[in-house]
């Protein structure tokens, strides 16, 4: 009950101080699973996609919170966990474990004797063996270990969550967010059923300056994109380039 009153309170201030305007210019608000991500400029990122999210899909999305920052006092860690539902990372990388190429099954039956005298006397070379297959999505995640910091997105979208990710893992101080690291890219290996959600938050760096307490009321947007998906054979720089694009290609809407 306290934590539904502080839910009501905490969407009244930041409707007050920010407008909290969403915007869907690229999909609808729709109750399916899915990974929201944006731009990165204010630790308040994570609180105004919270308010700008209709109420039937903020019970069903976590957005992400660092853990250094967002567990040092006592009422920060409750607010997180009991008002927002926060999924905690750690912002130090831990490298996982590389996972090799599985060998494809054999097809047909094995060679024999006759088959490599055929061979050998210039007849039709023997079928060359199938090349190894891609990992699969379950593969993937099995392989990564507890320890690093993309482990507890992966729990929290295995429950069937949608979360709200910062691809930039720091905060921009530019107009355009930084290059996106791997963690997009890995998400969208493990989890190809999930629609992958570009968003473009404006102003809200203004509402909190870094190192500032106060708050200043400004008039803040939230821009939900068209979602895009990882092509088969895409690379991981070309698609977080393009994710990227996305969001900055929200700015001018």
């Amino acid at each position: 009950m306290l934590a539904k009153l502080m839910s009501f309170l905490l969407l009244g201030i930041v409707r007050f101080l920010t407008g909290s305007q969403a915007r869907w210019y690229g999909c609808p608000p729709k109750a399916e699973q899915r990974i929201y991500f944006a731009n990165h400029q204010s630790h308040a990122d994570m609180v105004l996609i919270w308010a700008a999210l209709p109420e039937e899909l903020r019970g069903i999305t976590r957005p992400i919170a660092a853990k250094d920052y967002w567990t040092k006092t006592p009422f920060r860690q409750w607010i997180t966990t009991a008002v927002f539902n926060a999924v905690y990372v750690d912002r130090q990388a831990t490298p996982a474990r590389p996972v090799a190429p599985v060998a494809a099954e054999p097809t047909g039956a094995p060679a024999t004797p006759s088959d490599t005298d055929t061979a050998a006397a210039g007849g039709p070379d023997p079928s060359p063996e199938a090349p190894p297959r891609a990992p699969t999505p379950e593969e993937l995640r099995s392989a990564l270990p507890e320890s690093d910091p993309l482990a507890p997105l992966v729990r929290a979208l295995e429950s069937g969550d949608s979360i709200v990710i910062f691809p930039e893992g720091t905060r921009g101080h530019g107009d355009e967010p930084q290059s996106f690291k791997s963690g997009l890219f890995k998400l969208a290996q493990m989890f190809p059923q999930v629609v992958l959600v570009p968003a473009w938050i404006n102003n809200v760096q203004r509402v909190m300056p870094k190192g500032e307490v106060v708050p200043v009321p400004i008039l803040c947007s939230v821009t939900f994109g068209t979602p895009i998906q990882l092509e088969a054979g895409e690379e991981r720089r070309p698609f977080l380039d393009r994710a990227r694009r996305a969001v900055i290609a929200l700015r001018e809407v």
